[in-house]
């Protein structure tokens, strides 16, 4: 596919592909429940709860408890999947999740909403910008960020057949739905969204649209970009990355995220020790967020279109 080839085909928020998803995991597999932390609604679980009432724990507000219950199931054979918000998905219990769960090594699936900014009006104590480090730091957590509707659904699926601890991450506003619909999932494999020669994008997240953005403005300038699409942040498809500025020469990396510990700093990792490359990152600057609209919090944080396009520029006279 190119940059032409992806359109928005209407926005919709990445919690319902999860919700979605979820429903169609518990009418393949009878080992997948839910558990949830007084969150039903906001994870959009009502249909899988209304289908399989007798596959769903509502734990109220006390998500360590939840979190030592999914791991406690899994001793059983189940399949389950612990939501809540992203902050009190991964900062609040970070000590049962390591415990019991990493440590453990136990096949429990954290699936968190609301992370990063653009949840919006709820304000700093809800936006953590610092989840995808936190969980990529445990030792066998696999970590996913996808970027749309239909990517959060193939995700889902994908993680109802992977064995071992993981963290899905995705949000709370509508947002363009523009990859394909059915799309097979390969954790752990980077999606190329187009072939360039001048400057690599990598992007994670809410932030593969404003990439995908930025990349047709540089394109219709002459820049030839290569935008990749990171949806599994741990493992981190290494191959994907070195082949790609092997060729370009330098790199962006987007994420709404901060930018200690998340998808710039594991790829700034690699680079320093394979291939040190010029390189510009597109996040949160260290920082805690506040309350607005995705759009003014986007805007204010640095996270938009136009910020993406001025780091390649950036990088592109760093080469």
């Amino acid at each position: 596919m190119a940059l032409q080839d992806y359109t928005d085909q209407g926005g919709k928020d990445t919690r319902s592909g999860f919700g979605v998803g979820m429903l169609e995991l518990g009418r393949n597999n009878p080992n997948v429940v839910a558990l949830c932390a007084d969150l039903l609604g906001s994870l959009k679980l009502d249909d899988f709860v209304k289908e399989f009432p007798e596959r769903f724990v509502q734990c109220g507000i006390a998500e360590a408890n939840m979190i030592s219950v999914a791991a406690g199931m899994t001793i059983g054979g189940k399949i389950p999947f612990a939501t809540t918000f992203a902050n009190f998905a991964t900062g609040r219990v970070y000590d049962q999740i390591r415990q019991s769960v990493a440590y453990s090594n136990k096949n429990v699936k954290i699936a968190a909403s609301h992370a990063g900014l653009t949840l919006g009006e709820d304000g700093a104590t809800h936006q953590i910008l610092e989840d995808i480090g936190l969980m990529q730091m445990l030792p066998g957590m696999t970590v996913i960020n996808p970027c749309d509707f239909n990517q959060t659904k193939a995700a889902t699926l994908a993680l109802g057949e992977h064995v071992g601890p993981a963290y899905l991450r995705f949000g709370r506003p509508k947002w363009p739905n523009f990859t394909p619909e059915n799309q097979t999932f390969e954790i752990g494999k980077a999606v190329l969204m187009n072939e360039g020669k001048d400057v690599t994008i990598f992007a994670t997240g809410h932030l593969v649209w404003k990439s995908l953005e930025a990349a047709r403005q540089l394109e219709a300038e002459g820049v030839s970009v290569e935008l990749i699409n990171i949806h599994t942040i741990k493992p981190l498809d290494e191959e994907a990355v070195l082949r790609s500025v092997s060729k370009t020469g330098c790199a962006v990396v987007c994420e709404e995220h901060n930018v200690i510990g998340g998808l710039g700093s594991t790829i700034a990792t690699l680079l320093a020790k394979a291939k040190p490359t010029p390189t510009e990152f597109v996040a949160v600057n260290d920082s805690f967020g506040e309350s607005g609209t995705p759009d003014q919090l986007l805007a204010k944080y640095g996270l938009e279109t136009v910020n993406v396009y001025q780091a390649a520029k950036k990088v592109l006279n760093r080469k």
